[in-house]
């Protein structure tokens, strides 16, 4: 791939491992491409990964990706689409292999190249039981692949949006340190990589916009020289491309303005978005700084066995019912043999006077967790099945009992960035060191100060949140307020809603007027909120109204932890981030909803008093 000035036309098939399997051919075929990207990895899909290659070394990538090459190599090929994937995960040497084997098989000769460099399990002490330890590489490596001419290029853990970054830096033969030009490309980058997200899947209007959704479209990006973009779709898919399905997928599982990654560090406070046609939103205006000095390592390890037994409580007397089954099975679990943690979640879903026995349950949840497989299988699942005619009336269980499985724990740690090796291999094998020799230090960046030089020694165990230190104040330009941060288990003082003069309110749910989006980041959780419309007068209205304090009124899930409020007026949005409330992460299924992907609906559902010219 030479140096164009032409605009650059970069897809998406997939967003995570288990997407749509067609994914790859309908956008092959559903219009012109430059670039097809295809994201599978994600925190749990490491773990995943990592038990597979503990199995069988050849294995640890995505083998999806080689069955949708069956048909989609040939097609790339004909139409002359680049594809740039990260389904090599844990072993993109391994898959650069079988995309050689299966273009020799279906007889379509294609140049592989893979990108190397991220796996850091060797050579360091992670502690005990780390099953995988990766570095989140940028996109020089991918740029350097296409440069030399590869048709197909294979990564291991790259930064989501590196696969759209490294695609543009080629094409359009940005150095290093076209700041703004790489941060718009991350920024087109992140709206793409969870696939139909952009295009109206997951999206908190599609009922009010009249959004069909049944079969949406995977979303493109036409990437300008200056780094501006239009993201649009496929004639005829399904799906919607709007400002609001783009300011959604922008604030997902993002913290802060400032969007740190390996290429650059994007301001999403700069971001200005318009509608440029039906479905084209019109990305611009983005600007970006210097790169940390460091890189974020991921790291997964199996973190014990757990099992669990959800107990249906029906009718008359749940709190009752739920304390007699609760001593039952505490006495069941007492002695030297008790799991290590035992949790209970009392869920009260159950309709007074309900015409459907379903609908006067409530369930209460038992989960139970150990580092010995024993001490939470038939120890935990037997005494519970023994209580069937010597518990509460109607008593039954919502599963048959189970033997203990294994969970997983997701750590973040941050290393310098240039003690990691970051080698582009080329179709003809030559290996290019694409590694930053130099650190990039950015003023204000959110890095921790230990980490800068002079801090930690170089070869210690960083480890720190899934995501990097909130910013606590200072610079923060383009119109950014400072973070509000509040550590839990406190209150400050609250104006009243309804107090003085102000607006005619009328009680309603948050989600009449505005609309959100949640994600999971290691043990943390993201929610972005926007104004309905970016309508400006509603933005102001939830910045004064839904602060730190009212969000853990609304979710008292949240009182005990450290939450940040994030304002965002260029996008009429407030991120929160909630630290904590996912435990170790996804694997190690710490709640209800692990990934924390409806915590913004639930959000949304609570009522609270919004002037009625909102509502009307």
């Amino acid at each position: 791939m030479s140096a164009s000035a032409q605009p650059l036309r970069i897809g998406n098939a997939s967003g995570f491992y288990g997407d749509r399997f067609a994914a790859l051919t309908e956008m092959l075929t559903g219009g012109p491409l430059d670039v097809l990207t295809g994201d599978y990895l994600a925190e749990l899909t490491m773990l995943i990964l990592g038990r597979d290659r503990l199995k069988d070394p050849a294995r640890g990538y995505a083998r999806t990706f080689l069955r949708q090459l069956e048909d989609g190599l040939g097609l790339a090929r004909e139409r002359g689409v680049a594809l740039v994937t990260n389904a090599g995960g844990l072993n993109p040497a391994g898959l650069a292999d079988a995309v050689r084997e299966l273009s020799e098989r279906v007889g379509v000769p294609v140049r592989v190249a893979h990108v190397e460099g991220d796996d850091l399990l060797g050579g360091r002490d992670w502690g005990e039981g780390v099953l995988t330890a990766n570095a989140y590489l940028g996109g020089a490596g991918i740029a350097a692949c296409l440069r030399a001419g590869a048709d197909v290029v294979v990564t291991g853990r790259v930064a989501d949006a590196a696969l759209v970054s490294g695609c543009a830096a080629a094409h359009f033969g940005w150095a290093d340190d076209d700041w703004d030009r790489l941060a718009g490309a991350v920024v087109a980058g992140h709206v793409l990589e969870c696939g139909t997200q952009a295009t109206g899947g997951n999206y908190a209007f599609f009922v009010r916009d009249g959004i069909d959704v049944r079969h949406p479209g995977f979303p493109l990006a036409e990437i300008a020289a200056d780094g501006s973009s239009v993201v649009t779709k496929h004639p005829g898919t399904g799906g919607a491309v709007t400002v609001g399905t783009v300011t959604a997928q922008l604030l997902y599982e993002t913290a802060g303005p400032r969007y740190a990654g390996p290429d650059v560090t994007a301001r999403l406070d700069s971001v200005r978005l318009s509608q440029a046609g039906p479905d084209r939103v019109r990305i611009e205006g983005v600007r970006g700084e210097p790169r940390p000095d460091t890189l974020k390592v991921g790291l997964t390890r199996l973190g014990g066995f757990r099992n669990e037994v959800t107990f249906v409580l029906t009718g008359l007397d749940v709190s009752a019912k739920a304390a007699l089954v609760r001593e039952q099975m505490e006495a069941a679990l007492a002695g030297p043999r008790r799991p290590r943690e035992v949790r209970w979640s009392l869920a009260r879903t159950g309709r007074v006077d309900a015409d459907v026995q379903e609908e006067a349950g409530a369930l209460l949840r038992l989960v139970v967790r150990d580092a010995d497989e024993s001490a939470v299988g038939r120890a935990v699942s037997a005494p519970a099945i023994e209580l069937a005619l010597a518990s509460y009336p109607g008593f039954h269980v919502t599963a048959p009992p189970s033997r203990g499985a294994p969970y997983g724990v997701f750590e973040a740690a941050y290393v310098p960035a240039d003690g990691v090796p970051h080698v582009a291999v080329l179709p003809d094998g030559a290996r290019v060191d694409v590694s930053f020799p130099d650190p990039a230090p950015s003023r204000n960046s959110s890095v921790s100060p230990s980490l800068r030089p002079g801090g930690a020694p170089r070869e210690a165990r960083l480890t720190f949140p899934a995501h990097p230190p909130l910013e606590r104040g200072g610079w923060a330009g383009n119109g950014a307020r400072p973070a509000i941060e509040d550590k839990g288990g406190g209150r400050s003082h609250k104006k009243r809603e309804g107090a003085g003069q102000g607006p005619k309110t009328r009680r309603a749910p948050l989600g009449a007027v505005a609309g959100a989006r949640s994600g999971d980041k290691g043990g943390s959780a993201n929610i972005g909120v926007w104004a309905r419309d970016a309508d400006p007068a509603i933005h102001a209205w939830l910045s004064e109204t839904l602060t730190v304090d009212r969000l853990r009124e609304l979710l008292p899930e949240t009182a005990e932890l450290p939450v940040a409020r994030h304002e965002l007026p260029n996008l009429a949005a407030l991120n929160f981030v909630i630290d904590g409330i996912l435990g170790a992460g996804v694997a190690s299924q710490h709640r209800f909803d692990p990934q924390a992907k409806a915590l913004g609906e639930w959000l949304r559902a609570r009522k609270l008093d919004i002037p009625e010219e909102f509502l009307a």
